[in-house]
C-alpha cells in the first residue's frame, strides 16, 4: 500500500511542533539545580512556551485564514529553530524563560493550521484517521524531544542538546515542505476583519464551547503529570537521571500506536461516549502513580499518555468537523484553550507540589478528569463521526 506524501507532511508538522514545546521537561530537576531555584519556579519555563501559544493561536487561524496553510505553516517550522538554538545559548533561567515564550509565539501556526489543514484537504470521514496521524507525529515529537534533550544533557550538557534540536527543527521544515502539496480545497476569508468575525462566533458555539473545555483539561493534566513526575522521581528513591526521566516518555510512543485507532473507535462509540469511557480509564491511571513500585508509576503513566492522546484526537477532529467555516480560527481557539490549560497545568500544581507533594499533584489531576467528564456528559453534543 502506498503512502500518501500529504500524511507524512502532516505528521511532520505535529513532530517539529512537539519536538520542541516539551523538550525541557525531562532535564527540569538539573536546570533547577544549576540555577538554584525550585520546581514550581523551575516550571515558568513550560509555562511560558505555553502561555504565549495561547495568547497567538487564535489570531494565527485568522491570519491563515486569508494567506493559506502551506505557506504559513512553512515559515512557522523554519522560525521555531531561532529561539531554540537561542534558548541554547541563554546565560541563565530569566532568558531560557523569554526564549520559550518567544518559541510559544511561533508554534501555533505549525500546529493550529496543519489541523485546520486537514479539516479542509480531507473527506469528513477521514478527518479523525488524519488527525490520529498527526497525533502520532506529535507523540513522536514529544518523545524525541524529551528523550534527545535528557540522554544529551548526560553525555555533553544541556545547550547542545539544545542546538541539536534546532538542527532537527530545519531538517523537519525541509521535509514538510517537499512532502506537503499546496492546498486544494482552501477557501480565503474574505480579509482579517471576517475571519476575526468568524473566529467570534466560534466562541459563543454552543457545540464548540465544550469541546475548547475539554482542550483546556486535555493539556492541564499532561503537563501537571508529566512535569511534577520527573521531580518525584528524580527524588529518593528513585533517583533518576536526566537519560532516565527522558525514558520515561516512551510512554508516548506507546500511546502514538494506539492513537491511530481513534477513527475506528469514532465510528464504532461515537465520540462523546468514546471520550466518556477513555476520561474513566484515564483517571485510573493517575490512581496508580500514587503507587511505590516503579513499574506500576510506568504503566499509569503508559494510560494517561494514551488516554490523553485519544482525548486530544478526538477532540480536535471534533472541532473541524464542527466549524463549517474558519476552520482555522475555530483550530486556534481550540489551541487557545488547550494552551491556557497548560499554562494552569504547569503553575497550578506547582502550589500543590508546595504544600502536599506528588499526592496532593495526583489528587488535582483527579479533579480535572472528573470536570471533564462532566462536561462531555453534560454539554457535549454528539456529531456524525
Amino acid at each position: 500500500m502506498s503512502i500518501d506524501p500529504r500524511r507524512v507532511g502532516v505528521a511532520l508538522a505535529g513532530y517539529c511542533a512537539f519536538l520542541n514545546l516539551y523538550a525541557p521537561q525531562a532535564i527540569l530537576p538539573s536546570l533547577a539545580d544549576e540555577f538554584g531555584v525550585t520546581a514550581g519556579q523551575i516550571s515558568a519555563i513550560m509555562t511560558a512556551g505555553t502561555l504565549s501559544i495561547a495568547m497567538t493561536a487564535p489570531f494565527t487561524g485568522a491570519i491563515a485564514d486569508v494567506l493559506g496553510r502551506k505557506l504559513v505553516i512553512t515559515a512557522a517550522m523554519v522560525a521555531v529553530a531561532v529561539p531554540t538554538l537561542l534558548i541554547a545559548l541563554a546565560p541563565d533561567v530569566h532568558w531560557i524563560v523569554l526564549w520559550r515564550f518567544v518559541q510559544g509565539l511561533v508554534l501555533p501556526p505549525v500546529f493550529a493550521v496543519a489541523l485546520a489543514y486537514i479539516g479542509d484537504e480531507w473527506p469528513a470521514g477521514e478527518v479523525a484517521s488524519v488527525a490520529g496521524t498527526y497525533m502520532t507525529g506529535a507523540s513522536l515529537g514529544g518523545f524525541s524531544g524529551r528523550f534527545i534533550t535528557g540522554v544529551l544533557t548526560d553525555l555533553v550538557g544541556w545547550r547542545p542538546a539544545f542546538a541539536s534540536l534546532a538542527l532537527l527543527t530545519i531538517v523537519c521544515a525541509i521535509g514538510f515542505g517537499l512532502m506537503l502539496e499546496k492546498e486544494r480545497h482552501f477557501v480565503r476569508s474574505e480579509g482579517i476583519g471576517a475571519s476575526v468575525r468568524q473566529m467570534l462566533r466560534h466562541i459563543v458555539n454552543p457545540k464548540l464551547v465544550p469541546i475548547y473545555a475539554v482542550g483546556f483539561g486535555v493539556l492541564f493534566n499532561f503537563i501537571a503529570v508529566f512535569t511534577y513526575v520527573n521531580f518525584h522521581l528524580a527524588a529518593p528513591p528513585y533517583l533518576f537521571t536526566p537519560s532516565m526521566l527522558g525514558l520515561i516518555f516512551l510512554s508516548y510512543l506507546v500511546g502514538s500506536g494506539a492513537v491511530t485507532l481513534t477513527g475506528r473507535a469514532v465510528a464504532l462509540f461515537g465520540r462523546r461516549r468514546f471520550v466518556l469511557g477513555v476520561l474513566a480509564v484515564w483517571a485510573c491511571g493517575v490512581a496508580m502513580l500514587l503507587a511505590t513500585p516503579l513499574w506500576i508509576i510506568m504503566t499509569g503513566l503508559v494510560v494517561c499518555a494514551t488516554c490523553g492522546l485519544f482525548c486530544q484526537s478526538v477532540s480536535t477532529g471534533a472541532v473541524t468537523a464542527t466549524a463549517k467555516e474558519g476552520r482555522s480560527s475555530a483550530v486556534g481557539l481550540y489551541v487557545s484553550t488547550f494552551y491556557v490549560g497548560g499554562s494552569v497545568g504547569a503553575s497550578l500544581p506547582g502550589l500543590a507540589w508546595h504544600f502536599g507533594g506528588w499526592p496532593a499533584t495526583v489528587a488535582m489531576v483527579l479533579g480535572m478528569i472528573a470536570v471533564m467528564a462532566t462536561i462531555v456528559a453534560v454539554f457535549w453534543t454528539e456529531r456524525p463521526a
